[in-house]
């Protein structure tokens, strides 16, 4: 297996068995096991709360739409100029939004891309949030109001993109690898 860290990981078979089973559950949904499963496997416990409170801030259902938190993922890991989540959420934006496109314009310059108003004024919000947190003030939370985001939404942004924040970090540290299916997901098929 190529090198996916600075780090040691651990094979699967060393792995706790609760791990080994997360991970054999994502290797079955996505047809590969995404590095970032492997790398924090080398610490059980940091790798069960990570994950844990990664899905619950990404799966749980709510006024943000899953392309919505992806899109968070993607423009703030993008500031943190986090190769890893980047290509991985990218890819997870492509086929969430069934748009080959909108991961890369998020990437790239988010103020550009073709997304909604509602969707600019969270990216706003999520940017400032990673960015200068420090200077968020009421009138933050009412650009959002303006836009349909309440109060709980402000708290789910707030929190995807600090969480990322983190892991943006971490992945860097470890100079973690995408890895190569995550490139072609949701890409368009052909053309020319």
């Amino acid at each position: 297996m190529a090198e996916i860290s600075h780090f040691p990981v651990p094979a699967l078979f060393e792995m706790p068995s609760d791990i080994r089973k997360r991970i054999d559950e994502i290797h079955e949904k996505a047809g590969f096991i995404p590095n970032v499963f492997i790398a924090f496997a080398r610490r059980p416990d940091e790798f069960r709360a990570f994950f844990d409170y990664h899905d619950i801030l990404m799966e749980k259902d709510g006024a943000l739409t899953k392309v919505e938190r992806e899109m968070i993922v993607v423009a703030t890991s993008a500031l943190n100029q986090c190769l890893y989540c980047v290509i991985a959420h990218g890819a997870i934006l492509r086929v969430r939004a069934d748009d080959p496109l909108i991961a890369d314009q998020i990437a790239t310059n988010y103020r550009k891309a073709d997304i909604t108003p509602r969707q600019r004024a969270m990216l706003d919000f999520a940017v400032n949030v990673a960015q200068s947190a420090e200077t968020l003030e009421p009138r933050d939370l009412d650009q959002l109001s303006a836009q349909g985001l309440g109060q709980e939404e402000a708290w789910d942004i707030a929190a995807i993109a600090s969480f990322f924040g983190m892991s943006n970090r971490m992945a860097n540290f470890m100079c973690l690898q995408p890895n190569v299916e995550f490139f072609a997901m949701g890409r368009a098929q052909g053309g020319c």
